[in-house]
């Protein structure tokens, strides 16, 4: 009898993409955690807002919303992002499985206690998570010697500025609990900076040959360094002749740095432009600052969203797909769902920032029609990276 024809037969068994990974890999449990926490307390804190629900727990609303948004959401984001990028910068282990599971939960429980309260245990859970995630991402850095050491310190900085909003909304600080989360949303700009300048260049040459991303010297360091002076001075309060020249400055450099990653070039690839226009929300908001400091239009509150909606949230669901896709096995190219998430979110931005300016009457719709458009967009990747978070790899590799 001849043999079966040799084509018939396979000897690599089909990877088994059924099987639960959610706790595999950091970004697994937290970007889902947080594209969660993005979908439903914005619908939470704008009913507050209108009115329509009453404040819950020990804390304000204005303050829960935004110490949520940058020590839950944000923090989130960056920490499963840092846990995966650790294992792959330094060929070291990092948190999987159960252990992974007990940070997550040690977030989840946050979440949780900052609702119910009391005020110390809330303090006491919330403000533990972020040294925890420090004390797993140090270990293998400093055994690697990596570079980005430095990273783990701005994370403890960021546990720094959360135990004081926690001491001042307690009143064992006399000092206002929303201008600390302003403060932490001051340091995730920061952050986003500096990723932006190591990733979207990168990513930008990869994806496009032709691009004319440009390496000016001098001009990253520049373009930090010139917006951590302006958002350190508006936060110490400092005289409208220092925070004004800064802030131009910022808004200045980094639309330069913006433009030498040559955006235009990336307009028929969504999963490239997201990046780009997202960091457009870097100069942007620092000129909003200069014009709301020097009283010539607008508000400080527009500048911190055109931050913390454009820029963060826009460069979040840009990295939360893209570094999703890559460490599942999946080509790198949006769906059409994660385009209309790509689009909603800078949307949500836009009318939260411009019209109030343009029609101030207009600021409790501009304020609806953004968290509409902001939940939106993070529920739209909620459903679609469900299955894909909590599955094992397509292609087999553990991750």
């Amino acid at each position: 009898m001849p043999a079966a024809p040799e084509s018939n037969i396979s000897l690599t068994p089909k990877p088994d993409t059924h099987s639960f990974a959610l706790f595999a890999l950091g970004f697994r449990p937290f970007y889902l955690a947080a594209s969660i926490l993005a979908a439903v307390s914005l619908p939470l804190w704008v009913a507050q807002y209108f009115g329509l629900l009453p404040q819950a727990g020990f804390i304000s609303g204005l303050a829960w919303h935004t110490h949520e948004m940058v020590f839950g959401f944000a923090a989130a984001v960056i920490s499963g992002f840092l846990l995966t990028a650790v294992r792959n910068w330094t060929g070291l282990p990092t948190p999987s499985g159960g252990t992974l599971a007990s940070i997550t939960a040690l977030w989840l429980a946050g979440r949780v206690v900052m609702v119910t309260g009391p005020g110390p245990l809330a303090a006491a859970i919330d403000v533990a998570f972020l040294p925890v995630v420090c004390w797993y991402l140090w270990q293998p850095l400093h055994r690697a010697r990596s570079r980005n050491q430095f990273m783990v310190g701005i994370l403890l900085a960021l546990a720094a500025v959360n135990l004081v909003f926690h001491l001042a909304n307690s009143g064992v600080l006399a000092l206002a609990p929303v201008a600390w989360a302003q403060g932490g949303l001051a340091l995730v700009v920061i952050v986003v900076a500096i990723m932006s300048g190591r990733v979207i260049p990168a990513f930008t040459r990869n994806a496009i040959p032709t691009a004319r991303v440009r390496q000016i010297k001098g001009l990253d360091p520049v373009a930090i360094g010139t917006l951590l002076a302006a958002l350190l001075s508006w936060l110490a309060a400092m005289p409208e002749w220092v925070v004004v020249p800064l802030a131009a400055a910022a808004a200045v450099v980094n639309a330069a740095r913006l433009w030498s990653w040559d955006p235009w070039c990336t307009r028929a690839q969504p999963i490239l432009w997201i990046l780009h226009l997202s960091y457009a929300w870097i100069p942007v908001g620092m000129l909003l600052l200069a014009l709301a400091v020097a009283g010539i239009a607008g508000s400080v509150a527009l500048a911190l969203h055109a931050f913390s909606v454009g820029a963060i949230g826009g460069m979040i669901i840009g990295m939360i797909t893209r570094t999703a896709r890559g460490h599942t096995g999946r080509p790198l190219k949006a769906s059409k769902t994660e385009v209309l998430a790509y689009a909603l979110v800078p949307l949500a931005a836009a009318f939260r920032v411009f019209l109030p300016l343009v029609w101030p009457p207009y600021y409790a719709a501009a304020v609806a029609i953004s968290a509409v458009f902001w939940s939106g967009a993070f529920a739209l990747y909620t459903i679609q990276y469900w299955p894909i978070l909590t599955r094992a790899r397509i292609d087999g590799k553990p991750g």
